[in-house]
């Protein structure tokens, strides 16, 4: 009944509006194409950039539309790069395929922990997500013989791209390679949420109550979400195995987990580039602030997080919207 009415002529021009490509969108994504120029020196830094975004905007299709809150994303993402990590040190190291196993053996997780996550709510999600992640962190360091546990997973050998393009020390390759497949996942999931699938884990997320009265499939739509975004974290998993080229135990850890969802508060939930911005914002931050004190940069850290909790809800994305709006009725004000 919901997806009949979501799929009404009368409301398509609504989806149409919303899904255009808007200027400053297409800005957006030529900055990192002005920072490969600008910047040939940090792309390793870039890098993590792209696959920390790619992250977030995972968690932000559950979190931030769906209403889910997760404290063990780490699983899927963790998941996601020894899955990579051990394909290609089993001497298949060509990376897209590497991404497509990546993806599908996080996706069967998020699928197998689906039937739990739309059971519950609120603090017990919380609970089940983050045990989630603790028995697969926990897993991975008891199967030392597999993961390489507190060493790591070494002799991950990925094959050039296309069989030409070598992952070099600079980071030129794996910069491109990382913002290439993050535009890829962007354009699915922007198309997702600027569907009836991305409207109804909207109005799921507002009214929990009132959706399946109106014939929503709630517990479908959840589960489906949740397989998704773990799709998705895991690719940025195997991101990480690949161009690194190594796996530790730390991919699976809770702060892993804590890190993305600090990227996505800082960006804005629900907002589409809310973490893509957030986790710009804080690996560039982490990188300055660890140079500046390797200890005790999570407290520049933790002070940048209040600010913009206080002051600018709806994180940086929400602050600026404000901001524009304010300056543009000024403006009108004067005129």
């Amino acid at each position: 009944m919901a997806e009949t009415k979501a799929a009404n002529p009368a409301v398509q021009p609504l989806f149409a509006t919303q899904a255009r490509w808007r200027p400053q969108e297409i800005a957006f994504w030529l900055l990192p194409i002005v920072a490969y120029v600008l910047f040939p020196d940090y792309l390793a830094l870039a890098r993590d950039v792209a696959i920390a975004a790619l992250f977030a905007l995972s968690l932000d299709l559950i979190l931030g539309y769906a209403g889910l809150v997760s404290l063990g994303h780490a699983a899927f993402y963790g998941l996601g790069a020894y899955s990579a990590g051990l394909l290609a040190k089993a001497g298949w190291g060509e990376p897209f395929s590497g991404l497509l196993v990546a993806g599908a053996v996080a996706g069967i997780l998020g699928l197998a922990t689906s039937f739990l996550i739309v059971r519950v709510q609120h603090l017990a999600l919380i609970m089940i997500t983050m045990g989630v992640g603790f028995l697969l962190h926990e897993a991975a360091n008891r199967a030392a013989f597999i993961t390489g546990g507190d060493d790591g997973l070494q002799g991950v050998a990925i094959w050039p791209l296309f069989g030409k393009f070598t992952f070099d020390l600079y980071g030129r390759v794996a910069f491109i390679y990382a913002l290439v497949v993050l535009f890829l996942v962007f354009l699915v999931a922007r198309r997702l949420i600027h569907s009836p699938f991305g409207l109804s884990l909207r109005g799921i997320r507002e009214n929990l109550v009132r959706m399946p009265a109106i014939g929503a499939p709630v517990q479908r739509r959840l589960q489906t979400a949740y397989t998704i975004a773990a799709v998705m974290a895991g690719i940025a998993g195997g991101l990480q195995a690949q161009t690194t080229q190594f796996v530790s135990l730390e991919v699976l850890s809770f702060e892993r987990s804590a890190d993305v969802l600090i990227m996505l508060v800082l960006g804005g939930t629900g907002r589409l580039y809310g973490g893509l911005i957030g986790a710009a914002v804080f690996i560039v931050a982490r990188d300055q602030l660890s140079d500046m004190n390797p200890f005790y940069w999570y407290f520049w850290m933790g002070l940048l997080l209040v600010l913009v909790v206080l002051f600018a809800r709806g994180g940086i994305i929400g602050g600026a919207e404000r901001i524009w709006t304010l300056l543009r009725h000024r403006i009108g004000g004067r005129t």
